[in-house]
């Protein structure tokens, strides 16, 4: 939620803080117009959220949404709100909300973007590109970058899909003699990354599991091609931001609306399912936070 945030902050150019709330029981469990005084509902190790006011205010997730009103209404309706995902309450209660396509919510306010959006830009993937490729000139071509994530609400990564995962990579390697660039979440656990680790053992790789310096966005850049699981929409979009061949990984679980978003991401050109083997294909790079921002610049400009 937070990247999403930055990304768009970034993408208009703005002089922008980062603020983690933290909310109190019980207002956390209730709906936003149910709240009293939101800004006194912090917890004593959340981020102040106090005056001035600022002249735009982007928020995402369901805890910052009666925060984002009340900043709205202690400032005289001068701050400039955003919301990025669909809010539980009346979208008119903002200036703009940006949901995804496979949200459904609709109206003279929202913007829809494909999946989510992020901190990705042409010159951010070329620049951490340019920092990691001195270490990976002794991997043999192609180069698959592997974004692994984990459980979720809706997904179910265990040691035995885990284990299957590995298999197809190694098989993989078998028809193709790629390399792996391999990235690990929090969500992936550390038994997972054990079966990863002993199955990459003898195969050309680099994989990075939270330690040092963080390659994920020069991963990316450097990859032939891209396999990722499919628990996270950030990760799909972010690899389909390349323009290059994305195959997606299946777990158990998914929802309604996951399937939805994997399924536009397919008809759209932007991704196939991962079965083990490689395939070329072009796609134009998915690059919704620059879209977005113009947007957003529009609309800003046409109020002053």
């Amino acid at each position: 939620m937070e990247i999403q945030c930055v990304g768009l902050a970034e993408a208009l150019g703005l002089d922008f803080i980062v603020k983690r709330i933290q909310t109190k029981k019980p207002w956390r469990w209730l709906p936003p117009s149910l709240w009293i005084a939101p800004l006194s509902q912090l917890k004593p190790e959340s981020d102040p959220v106090t005056a001035p006011w600022p002249d735009i205010l982007i928020t995402c997730g369901r805890h910052s949404i009666p925060i984002n009103m009340a900043i709205k209404k202690a400032s005289g309706k001068k701050t400039f709100t955003i919301h990025i995902q669909t809010p539980n309450t009346n979208p008119a209660n903002f200036d703009l909300v940006i949901v995804p396509e496979h949200d459904k919510l609709r109206g003279p306010n929202v913007l829809v973007t494909e999946g989510a959006l992020g901190r990705i830009t042409p010159e951010l993937l070329e620049s951490e590109g340019k920092r990691f490729r001195s270490s990976i000139e002794s991997l043999p071509q192609p180069i698959v970058t592997v974004l692994v994530g984990g459980s979720n609400k809706c997904y179910d990564l265990t040691p035995t899909v885990m284990t299957k995962l590995a298999k197809d990579l190694s098989s993989l390697h078998d028809q193709t003699g790629c390399s792996f660039l391999v990235t690990t979440s929090r969500r992936t656990g550390h038994e997972n990354e054990s079966i990863l680790t002993e199955a990459l053992a003898n195969l050309p790789h680099q994989i990075w599991t939270g330690q040092g310096e963080n390659p994920y966005f020069g991963f990316l850049n450097l990859a032939s091609a891209i396999v990722v699981t499919a628990d996270s929409v950030n990760m799909v979009c972010e690899a389909s931001s390349m323009g290059k061949p994305v195959y997606v990984f299946e777990l158990p679980g998914g929802n309604r609306k996951f399937r939805h978003f994997h399924q536009r991401m397919q008809n759209l050109g932007f991704t196939r399912p991962f079965t083990g083997k490689l395939e070329q294909w072009s796609a134009t790079p998915l690059l919704e936070t620059r879209k977005i921002a113009a947007n957003v610049q529009k609309i800003l400009s046409e109020r002053t």
